[in-house]
């Protein structure tokens, strides 16, 4: 293979390289898709790819699940350390799903494949994505676990493929252990084909122009990441930054979970301490601490740089810490299937914790978590053949200075996912979807507003079980500086059974029954009493704020014909302004 003499590349040829690894892996994520059979994946993009350099340091990562961001390398570095380099050769593919070493729950497959260019160990493949059904005690997941051996298999790294052969014997056991078992190999072959273009785009690129320029094109692409962030960290005042919240329960029991965060600026330093914060608790919230580090880079990112992509240079002054035991360092055996429902409030309180210091860079809270349903079932239109579908449901981010907060969409560590369109839902599973239409006067009023949650109908065609985990009703989504704190969620069941539910296992619904699902807003920000009055009636206009809502949570008072009442609405908030400062007198 041609190898360049050029030692240190232009500027122009870093940048082509930089684009390069983060085409290719564009083109990765475009292969996992394409060839995935589950809809959670080609349909709700629940996956994530990386390109990775000899040391497993990322060159390029496509924009998928942002939850995902720093930990990919992590499985591939857990892996050498374990059983050392000798372990790859040409061709090789490894699957593991660990939570205590990946950090996520066992339905995330990351699967990762070594990149040889003659003879000399060059780089990685790697991919994660959600996988129906991994041999748990419920179909695809349990809401009501108090161990990880309830959720399904556990695997360390483990070679599936060697030198480009496929592992029968072991595909056979992963094979064995799924209710689906059809859509995990699909998947799996997936997720091994897109390991193969990436690694096809890896040896195009030093084809192209040479090792020794794409090392040193990653050696600058990585410094100037790494000063980019420290000029950043730099730019905040020093000092301690804290804020603390509650989740709704684990699951198990009612018991409130406590969550505390403790940022430490210290020059160009950032350290984040989460003592303080539950420990383990008997339900399944606890997290492998790999995914805790990975969900602070997360918010770190959603502050500092957030256009820039992520690479081996990124967060090199940050530092997390999270004490044994507790629910951001998972210990075997604890129970980690919604391992990420504590991440999501924690980034929220990340966020605020840090609003003092950088008013115009954060948001309020958002709605903060996947708010998962799950339906396992038979569909009498296949014969009776089983079916299960899992997809988190979108709701309302917090308003931020200068932009009113985002309506339905998807909570921030899922990032690029989507939630599927009726006609999937239609199509491929025996339930109707009656309505969908944004949830009005769920975000929190303030001068900028927070978006809106959404409001689905579910009507069952066929006796079925449905999973739930909807969080965040005890500690909605909270506002700053003056903004309002959102509604939460609610869910109703209606029919055979006429109950309102956040989480529930396996709660039977019969054929006719309907299911309301209900997700909350975000945050506002800043005294909503400023807010312009044609922006509230706008928004009356629009569907996202009532009539009634704009005047008792606005003071803007609307006509018939939803004309400004322009005496009216200066009388009222003058009335609230001097309601407010009686109460704060």
């Amino acid at each position: 293979m041609r190898v360049s003499e050029r030692k240190g590349p232009d500027p122009v040829t870093t940048e082509i390289i930089r684009n390069y690894f983060l085409s290719a892996a564009q083109d990765m994520n475009a292969t996992l898709i394409r060839s995935s059979y589950t809809p959670v994946i080609y349909e709700g993009l629940d996956c994530a790819v990386a390109i990775l350099d000899e040391n497993a340091d990322v060159l390029g990562q496509a924009a998928g699940v942002p939850l995902f961001v720093g930990n990919l390398e992590v499985c591939v570095k857990l892996t050498t350390e374990m059983y050392g380099r000798d372990i790859y050769e040409p061709g090789d593919v490894f699957y593991m799903n660990d939570p205590y070493l990946q950090g996520t729950h066992l339905n995330d497959a990351t699967i990762f494949s070594p990149i040889f260019i003659d003879d000399e160990l060059v780089g990685f493949a790697a991919t994660r994505a959600h996988w129906l059904d991994v041999g748990g005690k419920d179909p695809g997941v349990t809401m009501d676990s108090t161990e990880v051996y309830q959720e399904g298999v556990r695997w360390p790294p483990t070679k599936i493929y060697s030198r480009y052969q496929p592992r029968e014997d072991i595909i056979e056991l992963l094979r064995r252990n799924s209710r689906f078992s059809y859509s995990l190999i699909g998947d799996m072959n997936a997720q091994i084909a897109a390991c193969r273009t990436g690694e096809e785009r890896f040896k195009a690129v030093v084809e192209r122009f040479g090792l020794e320029t794409v090392r040193a094109a990653r050696d600058e692409i990585f410094r100037q990441s790494a000063e980019l962030d420290r000029e950043a960290i730099r730019a905040i005042p020093d000092g301690v930054y804290e804020a603390e919240g509650c989740l709704d329960n684990d699951g198990i029991s009612d018991d409130p979970v406590p969550v505390k965060v403790r940022v430490t600026i210290d020059g160009d330093r950032m350290h984040v301490d989460l003592s303080g914060s539950a420990p383990a608790t008997r339900g399944p919230i606890n997290c492998g601490f790999a995914q805790t580090i990975s969900a602070t880079r997360m918010a770190y990112r959603l502050l500092i740089h957030p256009d820039r992509p992520v690479d081996g240079g990124t967060f090199p002054t940050l530092t997390v810490y999270a004490p044994e035991g507790s629910i951001f360092n998972a210990q075997e055996p604890a129970a980690c299937q919604w391992y990420f429902t504590p991440l999501g409030l924690m980034t929220d309180l990340f966020i605020s914790a840090l609003a003092p210091a950088i008013p115009d860079k954060v948001a309020a809270a958002h709605y903060g978590d996947s708010m998962v349903v799950t339906i396992a079932g038979r569909d009498p239109r296949r014969g009776n053949a089983p079916f299960l579908t899992i997809e988190p449901t979108a709701g309302g981010w917090g308003g931020y200075k200068g932009g009113d907060g985002q309506d339905v969409l998807i909570n921030n560590v899922n990032g690029a996912f989507r939630d599927f369109p009726v006609e999937v839902w239609e199509t491929k599973y025996p339930i109707q979807i009656g309505s969908y239409r944004i949830r009005p006067d769920t975000g929190g009023p303030g001068k900028w507003r927070g978006g809106c949650g959404v409001s689905r109908e579910y009507r069952f065609e066929t006796d079925a079980h449905v999973y739930l985990w909807f969080e965040r009703s005890k500690t909605p989504a909270w506002g700053l500086f003056g903004g309002g704190t959102a509604v939460g969620p609610e869910n109703i069941f209606i029919g055979s059974r006429n109950e309102r539910r956040l989480k529930g296992n396996a709660v039977a619904v019969k054929a006719g029954d309907v299911m309301v699902l209900n997700t909350g807003g975000g945050g506002g920000y800043g005294d909503p009493l400023e807010r312009d009055p044609e922006a509230v009636r706008a928004d009356v206009i629009n569907g996202y704020v009532t009539r009634e809502g704009a005047a008792r949570d606005y003071g803007v008072v609307l006509t018939d014909t939803l004309e400004i009442d322009e005496e009216a609405t200066a009388r009222r908030r003058a009335e609230m302004a001097r309601a407010r400062d009686a109460v704060e007198g």
